[in-house]
C-alpha cells in the first residue's frame, strides 16, 4: 500500500492531538512530525521528505497562507482552520482540501481518501510511455514527449516541433491529443497545443516557447495563467 508521510502544523495542542488520533486510524498515514507553528514546519521541511501537510491558518509569527505563498512546489496540503473566509485564498493556492474546525472523522476521511487518490493518479500517470511513434511521408519516427514544444492542427495533418525538428503527420490533432500525456500537454487555442513545461512566457494573448509566439484563444487563457501559476 501506498504510504503517505504527513506533518500537522497547529497552535493549538488540542487540534494537534486531535488530528494526530485520526491520523493513527488511517493505514496509509505515516506521520513524521507535529509542529506548532510555520517556522517549525519550514525547518522540519528542510530534513524530511513529507507528501501531505495538515495546515491551520491563523498561528503566530508566519500564517499558514503566508507560508504558502512563500514556498515554491510545496507538498500537498489540507488545511485546518475555524476560519471560513480563507477557503478561496486556500483554493488559490491549489490545496488539496480544506476542513472546518471542529474536524468530524467522516469529513477528516473524505479529505484524505482525495489526496490519496491523487497520488494513486499521478503514479499512474508517470507510467505512461514516454514517446510516440508517429508516421511522416513513408516512415515511422520516434518522437519524445518531452523534445515536443507543441503541436500545430492544419485539417487533416499536423504539424510536430521539437527544438531541433519539425514533423508532418497524417493525423487531425483531436486524435493525436489523445495520445498525449495530460499532465504535460495542454491546449491554447483550437490549433495549437503546447507541452507545458517549455512555456517561457504569457503576454496578452501570446504564449512564448523557445522563441516561438503562440497565439492563445480567449477561452483558454485564463485556464492557462492558473497552470503556469501553479507550476
Amino acid at each position: 500500500m501506498l504510504k503517505l508521510r504527513c506533518i500537522i502544523t497547529d497552535d493549538e495542542p488540542m487540534a494537534r492531538k486531535g488530528l494526530q488520533g485520526y491520523i493513527e486510524k488511517i493505514d496509509f498515514l505515516e506521520m513524521v512530525a507535529v509542529c506548532e507553528d510555520a517556522i517549525q514546519l519550514g525547518n522540519v521541511l528542510k530534513e524530511q521528505a513529507v507528501d501531505l501537510i495538515f495546515l491551520d491558518i491563523e498561528m503566530p509569527y508566519l500564517s499558514g497562507v503566508e507560508f504558502l505563498s512563500g514556498i515554491t512546489r510545496p507538498p500537498k496540503i489540507i488545511i485546518v482552520s475555524a476560519y471560513e473566509q480563507y477557503a478561496l485564498k486556500g483554493y488559490e493556492l491549489d490545496v488539496a482540501d480544506y476542513l472546518l474546525k471542529p474536524v468530524s472523522f467522516e469529513r477528516f476521511m473524505k479529505a484524505v481518501n482525495k489526496v490519496y487518490d491523487r497520488f494513486e493518479k499521478e503514479k499512474t500517470d508517470n507510467s505512461l510511455p514516454d514517446s510516440i511513434f508517429v508516421k511522416t511521408s513513408k516512415k515511422y519516427e520516434k518522437v519524445r514527449f518531452e523534445d515536443i514544444l507543441f503541436v500545430e492542427g492544419m485539417e487533416n495533418y499536423i504539424s510536430i516541433t521539437t527544438a531541433e525538428n519539425k514533423f508532418i503527420a497524417h493525423t487531425k490533432l483531436s486524435s493525436f491529443i489523445q495520445e498525449l500525456p495530460k499532465r504535460n500537454f495542454v491546449q491554447i487555442h483550437k490549433s495549437f497545443v503546447v507541452n507545458i513545461d517549455k512555456v517561457t512566457l504569457l503576454e496578452g494573448n501570446l504564449l512564448g516557447i523557445d522563441g516561438y509566439r503562440l497565439p492563445v484563444s480567449r477561452n483558454y487563457r485564463e485556464h492557462i495563467k492558473k497552470i503556469l501559476l501553479k507550476q
